[in-house]
């Protein structure tokens, strides 16, 4: 079959659940950079970082025949990119990531829309880069996803199986955190 680099993601899925592997090289073409570079920001760790992604074109590529056409395919991938990485993050660390989260049960009770001292988007971006490590992995994912990846709210709501309003309320308060980061450093100049 023919591979027309114009074709969605989910017409290449198509043609791979129909027999059509090659296409599946496409899908790795497009997102090979997007996640290695979602996991180097995530993980920190570059040394993993080639094995982790070639183990979530595996998974994917196994997974397939299950993957759901009417859907769209980025957040499908970003998905098992993002259950690979927690896996790692378990491994690494001793402590357990606690996925009880305050901000699922209320997330009204914090998500402030206008927010006074607001960094401009340019400079938050490079700021964010500096501060990224010190994040909690539950404000650094979205961050990342979002920033990096450019991904939408929706999304990432999906790739994280957690409410959209939770999405927003962990960006919202990981730029906070960065924020901090900013002035502190800017106090000490």
């Amino acid at each position: 079959m023919a591979i027309n680099m114009d074709e969605t993601d989910e017409d290449l899925v198509i043609k791979i659940q129909q027999g059509d592997s090659e296409s599946f090289g496409v899908l790795v073409e497009r997102y090979e950079v997007k996640l290695k570079r979602y996991a180097k920001k995530f993980l920190f760790d570059d040394e993993d970082v080639e094995d982790l992604v070639q183990i979530v074109f595996l998974k994917a590529y196994s997974n397939i025949q299950s993957f759901n056409v009417k859907m769209k395919f980025s957040p499908w991938i970003y998905r098992i990119a993002h259950n690979e990485f927690i896996n790692k993050l378990k491994k690494r660390n001793s402590e357990s990531l606690y996925f009880f989260d305050m901000d699922t049960i209320f997330p009204s009770l914090s998500f402030s829309e206008t927010e006074k001292d607001e960094i401009d988007e340019v400079e938050l971006k490079k700021n964010i880069e500096q501060w990224l490590d010190k994040l909690d992995a539950k404000y650094r994912e979205p961050i990342v996803l979002y920033f990096f990846e450019e991904l939408s709210y929706k999304d990432i709501s999906e790739i994280l199986k957690i409410p959209i309003s939770t999405v927003g309320v962990r960006i919202n308060r990981g730029k906070q955190i960065i924020r901090k980061f900013y002035e502190d450093s800017n106090l000490n100049k």
